[in-house]
């Protein structure tokens, strides 16, 4: 139930619900229960509090609004602090705010903030590791990228036979190695600088991005200055996604959903059009 009623979709892909809500200057959360961890926190519908640990992209109100709610409500449920990744730039002043509700709320704000620099990578679990890329923004702003880390033979000792590869095991010496798959890869709002930034946005099952406009009369070069994306930013680069299913979203509050399924459906070509899920209103629950 979503005691909330905030809009909420949802769709299942390889083992991963991603479930969330994404409107451009309405509000923007996300989150993946089988991975233990959300993006962004524009909102936060109450099932969303039982997710300890989640990855902000950047500090607009669209996109964070809701952490003091979260924090407090994990407070008054007895549930441990949250680990929250944003920007490193936006740790002390998203502190201090904290701290200033403490003093409103009469509640600790108990939570664990992380900063995040673009090039570092900051573990989940065994299974699990989480890198952070530089995104195009207004204000400082990173993507992520979750890759699922998986043990392999060797290369030099493959081919080997099942008994050599047991003695060599026994001596002491490894015999496998780490291989990395990328599972999700979220852009948060970006110029399309931002896509660009890491080749594993094209190849991640799942792409989370924006695509704040779509009309040909949206001047491309102001949409880029302030830090989003066009259709014909996407359709620019058809060739490169590998992905899965690519899920758009973040559409201006300009823009009606028939209009933006319309767009689709008119202007991109098969296969990518295929792989396209557009977070949209209509497709949405809530109120």
């Amino acid at each position: 139930m979503n005691v909330d009623n905030l809009p909420l979709k949802s769709i299942v892909h390889d083992g991963m619900t991603i479930e969330g809500y994404s409107r451009a200057a309405v509000q923007t959360y996300w989150r993946i229960p089988e991975l233990k961890l959300g993006f962004d926190m524009g909102g936060s519908p109450w099932s969303f509090m039982g997710t300890q640990t989640f990855f902000i992209t950047h500090a607009h109100l669209d996109h964070m609004a809701a952490l003091p709610s979260y924090v407090a409500r994990r407070r008054m449920m007895k549930m441990d602090p949250p680990t929250i990744y944003l920007p490193a730039q936006a740790v002390d002043p998203v502190d201090r705010m904290l701290k200033s509700w403490h003093k409103l709320d009469r509640g600790r704000m108990a939570v664990n903030l992380v900063g995040v620099t673009p090039g570092e990578e900051y573990e989940l679990s065994r299974e699990h590791v989480v890198t952070a890329y530089p995104t195009k923004h207004t204000v400082p702003s990173v993507g992520y990228i979750v890759w699922e880390r998986r043990k392999k033979l060797k290369a030099e000792l493959q081919g080997l036979p099942q008994d050599k590869i047991r003695d060599i095991r026994l001596s002491g010496e490894e015999v496998s190695e780490e291989f990395r798959v990328p599972l999700v890869s979220y852009t948060g709002d970006t110029a399309p600088q931002g896509l660009d930034a890491d080749p594993a946005n094209y190849l991640a099952k799942v792409l989370i991005t924006e695509m704040t406009f779509f009309r040909p009369e949206h001047r491309k070069e102001k949409i880029h200055k302030f830090g989003h994306m066009h259709l014909d930013d996407i359709l620019a680069r058809a060739d490169r996604f590998q992905n899965d299913r690519i899920i758009l979203g973040h559409f201006s509050t300009r823009c009606h959903d028939a209009q933006v399924r319309k767009a689709i459906e008119r202007r991109v070509p098969e296969p990518l059009r295929s792989k396209i899920e557009l977070w949209i209103d209509d497709t949405l629950t809530g109120p």
